[in-house]
């Protein structure tokens, strides 16, 4: 009786567990004929499966940036595509890569069990940019996207990332633990989970060479109508601190 317990919660818990690949491809069904700058790119994990990158090369590029979207979205999608289309223009290629989405209705407190798999995604983006040549590689990552980015660094230590840009984290990263400079960017009027942690998150920073916390002013969690400023600032911190 215990063991068909046991096994009826494991059936159970399933659903939560897994990634929603449908919902996935229907996001990259909608992406792809939309996409005007960089190259699609479809990046595979160990166990075979295959998920959508979008690719823009920079001439003379100083770094390789990984763009992290957040919560249930894709990798062309709001403040994301701003970023990972114009830092190219500043002389940084970008690889803006799909993570595992849950259905839309789910929240944030659902993804966690999504999080091995999201640092798997990571890796194999950074080993994409290795086999490019990319020897300096920054993460650029937005809400739900740093919370992953943070499993990828906690999992993968050696992986040898120049710097991090967390943009609107709505948790408490342990950014002093890592090895690699930070800047903890969030908006003036963000999101209450990441204005009630942005001490915590600034407290980490605490003597950090090369890591800083910023307030955007007037900028909301996505940066709506503030993409210039959020450009500038991620643009002006990879200049100042790479």
């Amino acid at each position: 009786m215990r063991y068909f317990v046991l096994v009826l919660t494991l059936l159970l818990a399933l659903p939560a567990l897994a990634a929603d690949y449908a919902r996935e491809k229907k996001w990259a069904d909608e992406v792809l004929p939309s996409v005007l700058v960089g190259d699609p790119v479809w990046l595979e994990l160990a166990n075979g499966r295959k998920y959508l990158s979008l690719f823009t090369e920079a001439s003379g590029a100083k770094a390789g940036v990984i763009v992290l979207h957040g919560l249930g979205v894709h990798p062309d999608w709001g403040l994301i595509a701003p970023l990972r289309q114009n830092l190219p223009d500043a002389g940084y290629t970008t690889l803006s890569v799909q993570l595992p989405v849950l259905k839309a209705d789910a929240k944030g407190e659902d993804y966690p069990p999504t999080f091995d798999e999201a640092a798997e995604r990571i890796r194999v983006a950074v080993e994409f940019l290795r086999a490019k040549g990319y020897t300096k590689i920054v993460v650029v990552s937005h809400s739900l996207g740093s919370r992953m980015a943070d499993r990828f660094f906690a999992k993968y230590p050696k992986s040898q990332v120049a710097a991090w840009v967390s943009i609107g984290a709505s948790a408490a990263l342990p950014y002093g633990k890592l090895p690699f400079p930070v800047l903890d960017l969030y908006g003036e009027y963000d999101l209450p989970g990441v204005l009630q942690t942005a001490k915590a998150r600034a407290q980490s920073l605490a003597g950090k060479a090369k890591s800083f916390q910023v307030m955007a002013p007037k900028a909301d969690h996505f940066f709506e109508g503030k993409d210039q400023l959020l450009l500038g600032l991620v643009r002006d911190y990879l200049d100042k601190n790479l």
